[in-house]
């Protein structure tokens, strides 16, 4: 019985750390780039260029503008990263061990990648909606502003104005994205990596950042165009009428297609390559470095 109590623990331990460790290395890298998301936040509601939006930022709000939404950014991480993370732990577990313990090959990898990007995305879709209204709230007239103190108060008054689904809004584009996402991310490193490491000999820590490098720009291009959408769907508010601007997803793209063409939807890609890269980059030094903690303590 002794033993039995010992082991149970530490099984529990085994099944939430890839959650806990996923979390936590991706609520540390959101601190360091959430100034870059705001940026290209503002760049993506039609504010100008990078410059030109940190210029004016600086000038009209102050220094603290850059982490307004930053409650909702951490909230966002715990729940999207934490299940995005440990899902794909144990899905490429799970897809291992029916290997009877082989390298899983490119494209199981990638498909672990989207379920577990789906799976993460349901659950963090109302902080990334209140996110994206917190970082929105100050390019909108007065009149308009919704004065969210932080994110909680974000979810509640959602929740109280709109009803429990309306957190959900935008869920299909961000479903959809954090699948294509996952998938650009997870392919591109795994092969780069194998590359850097076999073909060009590169020592750990080189290969470590120039394939989360790549794989932070081809996780950019695979989902920016669904960012875009996703952004407009959550942002957009009802005219004098009630109608909104957008009856779906499918309609925002149509609109912008006809309006600006296919590049329209890659509108701010420098800003949010730049914000993608580092972030996938810090996320995967931090989970590095915590689970080496973990293994020196005796976690």
């Amino acid at each position: 019985m002794a033993e039995e109590k010992k082991v149970a623990p530490i099984g529990v331990w085994n099944t939430v750390k890839p959650f806990v460790n996923g979390g936590t290395s991706g609520m540390l890298a959101t601190c360091v780039i959430q100034p870059i998301d705001m940026i290209k936040v503002r760049i993506q509601l039609g504010q100008g260029s990078a410059a030109s939006v940190t210029s004016t930022m600086l000038k009209n709000e102050g220094i603290g503008a850059f982490y307004k939404g930053l409650s909702a950014g951490l909230l966002r991480q715990a729940t999207y990263t934490t299940a995005r993370l440990g899902s794909f732990k144990m899905l490429t577990a799970k897809a291992s061990e029916a290997n009877d313990g082989k390298p899983l090959p490119l494209y199981q990898k990638a498909l672990c990648g989207l379920t577990a990007g789906a799976i993460g995305a349901c659950v963090g879709s109302p902080a990334d909606l209140a996110l994206i209204r917190m970082q929105a709230d100050n390019t909108l007239p007065l009149a308009q502003r919704r004065n969210y103190t932080n994110a909680f108060h974000a979810l509640y008054r959602i929740s109280a104005d709109e009803g429990v689904l309306a957190l959900w809004k935008g869920c299909g584009p961000t479903v959809v994205r954090a699948m294509a996402l996952n998938m650009g991310m997870l392919a591109s490193y795994d092969q780069s990596a194998e590359y850097m490491r076999d073909n060009l000999g590169l020592g750990e820590t080189s290969t470590v950042v120039g394939a989360s490098a790549v794989s932070g720009f081809c996780a950019a291009a695979c989902s920016l165009p669904f960012d875009f959408v996703k952004t407009q769907i959550q942002k957009m508010q009802p005219d004098a009428q009630g109608k909104y601007p957008y009856t779906g997803s499918l309609d925002c793209a149509m609109q912008t297609l006809k309006s600006g063409g296919p590049l329209k939807f890659y509108t701010g890609f420098p800003v949010y390559c730049v914000r993608i890269a580092p972030h996938v980059m810090m996320t995967w030094i931090f989970l590095n470095q915590i689970t080496k903690f973990q293994k020196t303590i005796g976690m």
